[in-house]
Parts: C-alpha cells; structure tokens; sequence
C-alpha cells in the first residue's frame, strides 16, 4: 500500500536492516550522490566509497516517505520507453514496484485490462490527488487533429488533461512525449506534441531518448519518491544528472576523434579498427545524453560502440535536424596535418559544434515554450 513507508514495505517482505541499508547506498550511487570515505555499516564494496552521511538522506527518506503512486499513460507510441524500462538494471523495475512505488495504472504493465483496469485509473486520481506522479509516454495529438488518438471514446488529449489536474508532477519519457518525436516529424498530420507544449501549470521533466536509458527513468523516478522534489533540470527540462554533459564527451571513440581518424563508411578499415564516426553523421558532438556512460542492457553496448552514428534522439525534432548518415565537416582533410595540429583543429571543430549544440538547445527550449502558450 502506498501507506506504508519505503522502509516498512521493505521489512514486511523479510528485508533485513543489513540489506536496506546496503539499497540505500545503491541508491545513493544510482542518483549521483557525492563519493566519500567507505561506507562500513552498509558492508558495500570499499570501491563504492559511499560514507553514512553521503547515504544519510537515503536512509531518511526511505524510513519517512510513504510508497509513491504512479499513473502511466500512452498516447501515440511504441511503447518501446515501458520496454526499455523493464531492462533497467539500477535500480530495477522489480526494485522499484515492490520498495519503493506502486503503479496504479499501466496499459501494458497492468494485469487488469478494460474497464477493470479505467476504473481503478480513476480511483487511483481521486485518492491520491496531488500525490501521485504521472508519467506519459508518447506525443499528443492536439486541436482538431485530437482524433487521431482517441481510447474509449476520449482523444489522448483529454485524457492527458484530466490525469494532469491531480498530479504533484509529470515525467516525459521517451523523445515523442517530451519533444513530440517521429510523429511530429514533418508534416506532423496529427499535430502532435510533447507533454510541457500542452501542461504548463505542473512541474515537468522530460527524459529524452528513443527509447529514453531506463535508468534516467527509474533515477528520477526514485528520486522523486525519496525526496518528493524534481533533479536539477537542464533548458530543456531535462535532468542534467543524465544530461549534462554530450555524448561525444564520454565517447570511447573520442581518442580517434582527437587523433583525426575517421570512419569513411562503414565497411572500410577505419570503420573495422573502431575509428570516429563523425564523418558518417555521428551527432554525438551535439547530443546531451549519458549513452556512453550507462549504455544499455547493464552497460553492455550502445549505438557508437556497436558501430552506428549517434542519431540524436535525445533532441527536439532529431527526426528532422538534417538528417541521418550524412557526412558532416570533419577536420583534418589535409595529410600534412600534425598530430598536435591535429588534436587543435579537432578542438576548434568540436568547440564550434558545442557553441552551435548550446545555441540550438537555448532556441529549441524558447520555441517549445512559444508553442506551448
């Protein structure tokens, strides 16, 4: 029950102190907590180096906050991102559903199906009104083109409406719901569009991606539910925890970048030695997202390092940014170049495409808002 505590949910499953508190310092790692001295009491690894102060708020929050309701709807998807979620890995979506929230309403999670499950969606707004999190995943059609997604008699619109009035926040997850996505890509038949263009009087983040890392998903998900409060969030309303920095900064393949070697297509030896892709329209360079650092399927692989440029679809409107596979102005064309020469031209490359990434970021985030009033 979302009455219980974190804590007291955990301990009537037979989870020993020990155990919660050894969570609690997984916790801390997962969500960015600042690294300090080896954390004895919760017997973690020394390697983790989490102190009880570090994990200190973790504790605390988990002893003190009741479970956390959370109402997820789908609108025009894939439902790749709920896919992508079921993968996390930390925390896990068993970790979460069982510790610390509850999810009322899932279309794809739930074991109820049609009015069964509508009926306890409703319940589910009227007790816990103000409470719950909502999170929607998917691009909204809007205005007369509201048609086009319509569940029960109702377009996607209303219903997106309606779970919004009672909801202390609002996560975007996955490009389509926070930036509109492939189904607003060019014409856009359905005028469809992100979630922050539609609420405006709710706070909203938005974890970009298709799909979106479930472990964005499930971090700002428990940091929600431990600390009752939103991460620091970037122009875009994205958590910069996970958006912080580009892809391109933590890139495995940035050395190649630095040392202008470069993939020419994707059979030749460049490409079989692992060399930069930006000359195959990589657009790491200009896309914030933690890819490189987390990846996915517990840190296995990711686009770049399985040998596919960046698409960028962490971005608001990627499907339309210039499009994909095309070779962008690399540096380094002339041989006589020096390796030091090299590395400064490199940095004076990627330096302009930064400036241009933060200016484009700062407009997108002004147009978005524009078209949200």
């Amino acid at each position: 029950m979302p009455d219980e505590t974190i804590y007291q949910s955990m301990k009537n499953k037979g989870v020993s102190r020990r155990d919660f508190l050894k969570l609690s310092g997984l916790f801390a790692m997962a969500l960015g907590f600042t690294k300090a001295p080896p954390f004895e009491e919760s017997g973690l690894p020394t390697s983790l180096e989490f102190s009880p102060k570090v994990a200190e708020p973790i504790v605390r929050a988990m002893e003190t906050k009741p479970r956390l309701p959370v109402i997820w709807l789908e609108f025009q998807d894939c439902t790749g991102c709920s896919e992508a979620l079921t993968r996390s890995n930390s925390p896990t979506l068993s970790s979460l559903v069982l510790n610390t929230l509850t999810i009322e309403y899932h279309e794809t999670l739930s074991a109820a199906a049609g009015f069964q499950v509508e009926e306890a969606k409703q319940q589910a707004m009227k007790k816990y009104a103000g409470q719950y999190i909502l999170v929607v995943e998917g691009s909204i059609p809007v205005g007369e083109e509201a048609l086009y997604c319509v569940i029960g008699g109702r377009t996607g619109e209303e219903i997106l409406k309606e779970a919004a009035a009672g909801a202390a926040a609002i996560i975007a997850v996955g490009n389509c719901s926070s930036f509109g996505g492939l189904p607003k890509a060019k014409p856009n038949p359905t005028n469809a569009k992100g979630v922050w263009e539609i609420i405006t009087d709710k706070p909203i983040i938005n974890i970009s991606g298709c799909p979106a890392i479930p472990e964005a998903i499930t971090g700002v998900i428990a940091h929600y539910a431990l600390f009752g409060t939103l991460p620091e969030l970037d122009g875009l309303h994205r958590p910069k925890t996970f958006y912080g920095v580009t892809v391109h900064d933590r890139c495995l393949r940035r050395p190649f970048y630095e040392a202008g070697k470069f993939a020419l297509s994707f059979d030749d030896e460049g490409a079989k030695k692992g060399y930069c892709l930006y000359k195959l329209g990589c657009k790491g360079p200009t896309t914030y997202n933690s890819c490189a650092t987390i990846k996915w399927d517990a840190g296995l692989s990711f686009p770049i390092q399985s040998g596919h440029p960046c698409l960028g679809c962490s971005e608001p409107n990627f499907w339309d940014g210039g499009g994909f596979y095309q070779g962008q102005s690399a540096p380094l064309e002339r041989p006589e170049v020096t390796a030091v020469g090299a590395a400064v031209a490199a940095g004076v490359v990627l330096g302009a495409g930064m400036a241009v990434a933060n200016s484009n970021q700062k407009k997108a985030a002004e147009a978005l808002k524009g078209g949200s009033k």
